[in-house]
């Protein structure tokens, strides 16, 4: 069997766009992949083009070999756009592989080891009663791991966050959520990289101890010597890894123990073939994967196979539960996607990755632009989203 094309595809679906990639073969087996790297589709597609033309001709069972070959075949290995490249061929590669032998993704990774697959719900609820009410509503529908988000005052101007006024309204909401709800569920909170050390240890030091299970990317990752100091500031458990591409980049925060929960992101860590180094080297540390999963369902069946086949896993991002909604999950541009029951996922026992695109249907449709938000300070100055 060898590769006759690889397609990069990028498509419009519920709000943003999703890079989808299908490797074709001689045999009419195919594979369907994705990139993580949203806002910026074209330039991962392009790196999916210059992959093409040392793909062509080679055999999809050598993925292991043929990752190497991306990531090593430039001078300027590595970053982002590349690895997002690669994460989208090398899940179409293991779609292949598992449909040629006739077995499941997870099999190819050691085989399963549950036969469901927890994961966590997100209120966008601003801190209020409201958010009291979305995690009860989630509770009572029998999910019990709930990720909030960062509220702000209200301003004239939406595009105004400043993070002082940000966390002090926040801690104080979070800590009456717990007092409401008790010590059961599991309550987090993803700051999305918004705060500075000073900030996000304020921010925790302002509710009781066991307020929070953990805290999401207070602030951004480029250097672990800034989370470690943060970590002798407080005792949150840490969840980080969303934005990291290669195992090279968990290595300190793993091996330093700075995060609790390693949320790779398997669109754009370099694939399953990498996603799996990363599980093993967090595996020997005593560290869960939480995966991101912000993505479609081609992202949600790859990290499901990745999940039933390792031991150190904790919970799932999916962006389906009564807080959210489904726009991401088109059905007719995805006619085949696995199933969801409650707060969890079935992991499917068809061969591949259990999961389809309409490729026409996508055809159709026109590639449309677009930009994450843009935040200023008062000042006029920017921060982060």
């Amino acid at each position: 069997m060898k590769i006759t094309d690889v397609k990069p595809i990028p498509v419009w679906v519920g709000g943003r766009n999703q890079l989808v990639v299908k490797v074709e073969t001689d045999e009419g087996i195919y594979g369907w992949g994705e990139s993580g790297l949203s806002g910026r589709e074209l330039a991962v597609a392009g790196a999916v083009k210059h992959y093409r033309e040392f793909l062509i001709g080679r055999d999809p069972m050598c993925i292991g070999a043929l990752w190497q070959d991306m990531y090593r075949g430039q001078y300027f290995e590595g970053g982002r756009v590349l690895t997002g490249a690669i994460s989208a061929v090398d899940i179409a590669l293991h779609d292949i592989a598992g449909k040629a032998l006739g077995v499941p993704v997870y099999q190819l990774l050691g085989g399963k080891q549950r036969d469901l697959v927890p994961c966590f719900a997100t209120t966008g609820a601003a801190p209020g009663p409201g958010l009291i009410d979305e995690v009860k509503l989630l509770m009572e529908k029998g999910w019990n791991v709930i990720r909030t988000v960062p509220g702000h005052p209200p301003v004239e101007d939406a595009s105004i966050f400043e993070p002082r006024e940000s966390l002090a309204l926040t801690a104080s909401w979070l800590t009456k959520v717990r007092e409401e709800v008790g010590p059961e569920p599991v309550l987090g909170i993803d700051y999305h990289c918004r705060l500075s050390v000073a900030e996000a240890a304020s921010f925790c030091q302002r509710m009781p101890t066991g307020t929070l299970d953990f805290i999401e990317e207070p602030i951004r990752d480029e250097t672990p010597e800034a989370y470690e100091s943060l970590r002798s500031m407080v005792d949150v458990p840490f969840a980080i890894g969303e934005e990291f591409s290669s195992k090279w980049a968990f290595l300190p925060y793993i091996e330093c123990g700075i995060t609790n929960f390693a949320r790779i992101d398997v669109c754009n860590v370099g694939g399953l073939t990498e996603s799996m180094k990363v599980a093993s080297m967090a595996e020997a540390h005593y560290i869960d994967l939480m995966p991101h999963n912000p993505l479609g369902p081609i992202c949600t069946a790859a990290t499901a196979h990745l999940a039933a086949a390792i031991p150190n896993f904790a919970w799932l991002e999916v962006r389906n539960s009564p807080t959210e909604p489904t726009g991401r999950q088109d059905p007719d541009l995805f006619p085949v996607q696995l199933t969801q029951e409650g707060p969890n996922l079935v992991v499917p026992d068809q061969p591949g990755l259990g999961v389809e695109f309409n490729e026409e249907l996508a055809m159709e449709q026109t590639f449309e632009f677009w930009e994450a938000p843009r935040l200023r300070r008062r000042d006029g100055s920017y921060t982060n989203w």
